[in-house]
């Protein structure tokens, strides 16, 4: 084991005082809980006034529920406070044998670094290498070296039929394009089948085309998905293309995950090479680095871009793989998710509270195993402004803004709370989930978290009501 040490704190002193809520504030927020909505379905509150340091409003704050991607909020803050913030991710390239002539005589391997953002526009870093170094040829084999990482490709309690989404990426220290492909779909002549091709044409990935092209005054009813059962690459695209279709934006763009993404990092790699002018012709695999290997080029990602990127599009890839850093750095490899999740563990107990009293199985929040309460939310918010300003200034500006961008950025839109909401969204089947800050018209900062689960259908109502509730308390003046 790597030397670990984390200061735990053992004597805590309760930044928070034990004042009792706004009895105005109170009634107003129990009129909006009203709703019917909470005949059947459950609603934990818990808020903060760190201006007056004392509570605003509790209910049910300490049950425990799924928190979606509040999870994201855990590994978020244990990123910035134990793998510090000048930390980076890295991809690097070795190689073995000699380079002679403008030839490398030996084998390229690819090393995995928990990047969750790498994306094929970016391996032109290494390319540009090659061709400042005038190298025109490769005779050996490319590899990916994985082996810092466990086997597991998927989180604690992930959904099998989860798959293909985006939303459920393989896990994998070599990352490319989010672990996902795109695939675009063009109408054709009427009963022909449709246009059917990748965003990045390669020949890792099959296509089975099954569409038939239809009158443009008619709907679409296009179905893709992949070989998931059989885990295979092969993607299948079924159903009917108005003959008119074609792609204006990227949300034209259809997307699933892929299986086995760091084969795929390196057969794109290759193609690339080819692309360039580098000749190869050799073949690929899984093989760990020898320790004879040279290091060539490194790519760096700094954790500060990480995280907006996780917050802002709550991105699942990128809250694993800060789970995987984390046991990376403190632990053994191979890094596992269970070592990682120790991290989150000491975050608690900074927070002030008893990490065994909880349930954390991921780091994205993707697991409906997870269980954790508002208040233990608000603890972790509340610790960060009080003990840690500085960390509080990045998780506050990763959060994304009500009216503004990232999973918020439709809502609140032309209320008051728009603009004044820093806050992480969270959406499961049956959960709903918002939590972060606010800033009331009082100049108060407030943080808050609000849990609803066990409801049927869309999360529309849900989301409403939270935002019913951050407009109360932009403008409450006490």
């Amino acid at each position: 084991m790597k030397n670990f040490f984390i200061c735990l704190i053992l004597f805590f002193v309760p930044l928070i005082s034990a004042q009792t809520e706004s009895d105005e504030l109170a009634s107003e927020i129990r009129e909006i809980l009203t709703d019917s909505l909470f005949n059947r379905t459950t609603i934990a509150i818990d808020v903060y006034d760190l201006t007056d340091r004392k509570f605003l409003f509790k209910q049910n704050e300490e049950l425990l529920l799924h928190p979606a991607s509040n999870m994201k909020i855990f590994s978020s803050a244990a990123a910035l406070m134990f793998l510090d913030t000048g930390y980076t991710f890295q991809t690097n390239l070795y190689y073995t044998g000699k380079i002679l002539n403008n030839i490398l005589y030996g084998d390229l391997y690819f090393k995995g670094g928990f990047d969750p953002d790498f994306n094929s526009s970016e391996l032109d870093y290494f390319l540009q290498k090659f061709l400042s170094d005038s190298i025109k040829e490769i005779t050996g084999n490319i590899y990916a070296d994985v082996t810092n990482i466990d086997s597991l490709f998927w989180g604690n309690g992930w959904m099998w039929d989860d798959d293909p989404s985006t939303d459920a990426p393989y896990l994998t220290s070599l990352n490319i394009n989010d672990n996902s492909i795109g695939i675009i779909i063009k109408g054709s002549s009427v009963g022909e089948p449709a246009k059917v091709f990748l965003e990045e044409p390669n020949d890792f990935i099959d296509i089975i085309n099954e569409t038939v092209s239809i009158d443009s005054s008619e709907n679409d009813s296009i179905i893709v998905t992949r070989d998931w059962i059989n885990r295979k690459n092969t993607v299948i695209v079924k159903g009917t293309v108005k003959q008119n279709r074609t792609v204006v934006s990227d949300d034209d763009i259809f997307r699933i995950n892929i299986f086995k993404p760091e084969e795929y990092f390196i057969k794109l790699f290759s193609e690339y090479l080819n692309n360039y002018g580098v000749k190869f012709n050799g073949s690929f695999g899984l093989e760990k680095l020898p320790e004879f290997g040279q290091k060539y080029f490194t790519f760096y990602r700094s954790l500060d871009s990480v995280l907006i990127n996780l917050n802002k599009t709550s991105d699942n890839l990128s809250a694993e793989m800060i789970v995987y850093a984390l046991s990376d750095k403190f632990f053994d490899l191979p890094a596992t998710t269970s070592k990682g999740l120790k991290l989150i563990d000491s975050l608690i107990v900074l927070a002030g509270r008893n990490p065994n009293e909880y349930r954390i199985v991921d780091g994205s929040g993707v697991s409906h195993y997870n269980l954790v309460s508002a208040d233990l939310i608000v603890s972790v918010l509340n610790y960060l402004y009080f003990n840690r300003p500085e960390l509080f200034d990045k998780i506050y500006n990763s959060f994304p803004i009500a009216g503004i961008d990232g999973t918020l950025e439709n809502r609140m839109k032309n209320t008051d709370a728009e603009g004044n909401v820093h806050a992480k969204t969270g959406t499961l089947s049956g959960v709903s989930a918002l939590s972060g800050y606010l800033t009331a018209d009082n100049d108060h900062l407030i943080s808050f978290s609000i849990l609803i689960q066990n409801f049927v259908g869309a999360s529309k109502k849900a989301r409403d009501i939270q935002d019913k509730i951050c407009n109360l308390l932009v403008n409450f003046d006490e």
